[in-house]
């Protein structure tokens, strides 16, 4: 009887281009596993596959994650070419930020298409292979947004919010042949896109209402990712765990109050 060679494990990626897709691509890669990193920016994910210059174990796929054919060519191009999924990350998203009165039926589908549709095809796509294994990860990159409402935020938060749901429901029925899907809800991250639209006002709100009193960082978020990818994580699913630095706990906490309850502990020390 041979031995049967290892086999890295491989992972895909969607939003894979640069930001918290990017760094989860990168925690895979330094895990050992072969990724797959999926983007509709095709010049963005050219360049970031290229930076990692790692063209024996990254491959980079130009798709539209809304796109049902897209992505169904996608998980063909991923499987000629690894053979098998272990781990899927559907990151890609989008945000419309308008009122309500100002949002409309257009900028909803195109959040919806991306942030719900996309996952939910990307699941139906590359779960099979985990299923025929009896082993695998899927985790979902909802926000902070799907776990309490704020203004400007009708299409993003209630996509986000139903992604959340919707892992929950793949993993009571994906969980039965072994793969496990859990959902991670950032808090404000330090990305490119933060830097561009939020202003110094709404940076201090954030880092007044969040009790770590920080943004968090990509690597973070990756870090919240791999472990529930890993075999660390082998009895979480169905789970959302807010990578938030607290803001969810904190409610409606004043900054205040919470900064006067930390001089006091301070105090005590």
């Amino acid at each position: 009887m041979t031995d049967t060679p290892f086999l890295p494990r491989v992972a895909v990626v969607t939003g894979g281009a640069r930001g918290i897709g990017l760094a989860i691509g990168q925690w895979f890669l330094a895990h050992g596993y072969q990724v797959a990193l999926l983007d509709n920016d095709h010049a963005t994910l050219d360049a970031a596959v290229a930076e990692l210059a790692l063209p024996d174990r990254v491959l980079g796929v130009h798709c539209d994650v809304s796109d049902e054919a897209q992505v169904a060519a996608a998980a063909k191009t991923v499987a000629g070419r690894f053979g098998r999924v272990d781990a899927l990350v559907n990151n890609a998203g989008v945000a419309v930020f308008k009122r309500i009165a100002d949002t409309s039926f257009a900028d909803w589908r195109s959040v919806m298409g991306t942030n719900l549709d996309g996952a939910f095809l990307c699941t139906q796509a590359f779960s099979p292979s985990m299923v025929e294994a009896g082993r695998g990860a899927v985790v979902n990159v909802a926000s902070i947004s799907g776990l309490r409402a704020s203004t400007l935020r009708v299409a993003y938060g209630t996509s986000k919010a139903a992604l959340i749901h919707l892992t929950k429901q793949y993993a009571v029925e994906l969980g039965n042949a072994g793969v496990r899907v859990n959902v991670i809800a950032p808090g404000p991250v330090e990305t490119e896109m933060a830097k561009l639209v939020h202003s110094v006002a709404i940076r201090s709100d954030y880092v007044d209402a969040i009790p770590l009193g920080r943004y968090g960082s990509v690597e973070e978020m990756a870090n919240a990712v791999g472990f529930l990818c890993s075999d660390a994580a082998s009895f979480i699913n169905g789970q959302v765990i807010a990578v938030d630095g607290g803001f969810d706990a904190a409610g409606v906490g004043l900054p205040t109050l919470r900064r006067g309850a930390a001089t006091a502990q301070a105090d005590h020390a």
